[in-house]
């Protein structure tokens, strides 16, 4: 089985989500459980690594500026097109992100992200973050793989939220069609960055975080894990 690269897998066509209602309440439920860390109505937001966003009038609503970054060109364009309107949303290229103000941001979301880097790669974001932080700033780090985590429990996660949301037959469709695929070693897969709740504290910590694990989990997967890392 081959390994893909993250820029393969989100610029390709993928099973992320198993039907629109999915991905709307997804995105949905991450931004409402990012609100209360905003802080301030004047607060100047970056998601990270935001994908389709399809909430970000959400998190617009209640910050003074929010600014979107994708790597992936296909899902930069969409953006693009669907916040063309906004006054209070900016999505920003690699060379409009470099160039953000140092110490200008009051949030740096980076959520479902980790997973799909490497750890320097990791690193590199979290040392990113603490240079446009303001003093005070807080980085919210979601959904960390933790390494006892397999895809059983992922599947039942996803399950469980599917049941809540209205989606479960669509969803167990999507779980049994990747069990049962007939020849799973063709298909390329992601290999997942794993963490442990002391190596995100250190990763945070290294550039000056004071880190907590904040419980829930922002996104639906209860089994991982967040973390809110103040600058100091």
């Amino acid at each position: 089985m081959s390994i893909m690269s993250w820029r393969e897998f989100w610029n390709g066509e993928h099973k992320m989500y198993v039907n629109a209602r999915h991905s709307l309440l997804h995105f949905e439920e991450i931004a409402n459980r990012v609100v209360p860390y905003i802080g301030k109505p004047n607060a100047a937001v970056l998601d990270y690594g935001c994908g389709e966003a399809l909430a970000a009038h959400i998190l617009a609503s209640r910050c003074g500026h929010l600014y979107l970054y994708d790597a992936a060109s296909k899902i930069e364009n969409a953006l693009r097109k669907r916040y063309s309107a906004s006054d209070k949303i900016s999505v920003l290229s690699e060379r409009r992100l470099q160039a953000l103000p140092d110490a200008s941001l009051d949030l740096f979301i980076c959520n479902s992200i980790f997973q799909y880097l490497s750890p320097e790669e990791c690193r590199e974001v979290v040392a990113f973050a603490a240079k446009k932080l303001k003093l005070g700033g807080k980085m919210l780090v979601g959904d960390i793989v933790p390494p006892y985590v397999d895809k059983v429990a992922d599947s039942l996660a996803l399950l469980d939220f599917a049941y809540r949301g209205g989606f479960f037959l669509a969803a167990l469709r999507g779980v049994m069609a990747r069990f049962l695929s007939l020849d799973p070693r063709a298909r390329p897969r992601l290999r997942l960055t794993t963490f442990s709740i002391p190596d995100m504290q250190r990763l945070l910590s290294i550039e000056g975080f004071e880190t907590r694990r904040i419980e829930p989990n922002i996104g639906h997967n209860r089994t991982h894990m967040s973390f809110i890392g103040k600058r100091l």
